[in-house]
């Protein structure tokens, strides 16, 4: 068999199948007909803030609304200082002046669909990375109106996956699922985490691939994820993100 019909056979088992299988699962579930009559309120996910004087950060995540959440999230980071009584919310968005802050509740539904939660950390040590998101967030070099593109980005993954990575202290990635996450402008091909630990090559979000202690090994294409998970045993498929223990 020749190299070119393995990678055409790679690619229509690893991405395109697994693709139009979520997109059939997903046309099949019953979905909000648009945002107007989507649910974006409080799914109870996380505490009042009052309830603790404790600082605390909260990365989360939820499927995005229509077809596209049949391969994609919505993500955005939640922040409360030491003392505070209320969170801040920080999100990209696809309107307007893209970054919002508290724009919807902190564990607010995306298009019906209740958030996860990817990462949660209190105390001293979230007091410590509190101001060093705020200013990664305040120097996202996307943050203009029409500085977003729902693919390959820079998009609400692109977003948080760039505070993620200005903040390497956090020790996490966004899951496969989050579409637009390994977007770069082209000719940034190449990042490597400070602690030499994590790989990723990036064609502008096009293509690339990873390895490394976050991401294990990944095959990237059209912003489709197709690997495995080392840390956590798991495959990761396009749509369906992560399977395994």
């Amino acid at each position: 068999m020749s190299l070119l019909k393995k990678i055409v056979l790679f690619v229509l088992f690893c991405f395109v199948a697994p693709a139009l299988a979520s997109l059939a699962v997903r046309a099949a579930s019953s979905q909000p007909g648009s945002w107007r009559v989507a649910d974006w309120s409080s799914a109870g996910i996380l505490p009042e803030a009052s309830q603790s004087s404790d600082a605390a950060i909260y990365v989360m995540a939820a499927r995005t609304g229509g077809l596209k959440g049949a391969l994609s999230v919505h993500s955005w980071i939640v922040t409360k200082p030491a003392g505070a009584e209320r969170y801040n919310r920080y999100d990209k968005v696809g309107w307007g002046n893209p970054i919002r802050t508290n724009a919807y509740p902190a564990d607010g539904r995306w298009y019906s669909n209740a958030p996860g939660v990817l990462l949660e950390l209190h105390g001293a040590e979230a007091e410590q990375l509190i101001p060093r998101i705020e200013a990664a967030v305040q120097a996202y070099p996307f943050s203009g109106r029409g500085d977003y593109k729902i693919w390959p980005g820079p998009n609400s993954n692109s977003f948080v996956a760039y505070v993620l990575r200005a903040v390497p202290q956090l020790a996490i990635a966004l899951p496969p699922e989050a579409v637009g996450r390994d977007f770069r402008p082209l000719g940034d091909f190449v990042t490597l985490s400070p602690d030499w630990r994590n790989f990723e090559l990036s064609l502008g979000g096009y293509a690339g691939v990873a390895v490394g202690a976050l991401y294990g090994i990944e095959v990237r294409l059209g912003g489709l994820v197709f690997g495995l998970d080392i840390a956590r045993p798991g495959l990761k498929l396009p749509g369906f993100g992560r399977v395994g223990v």
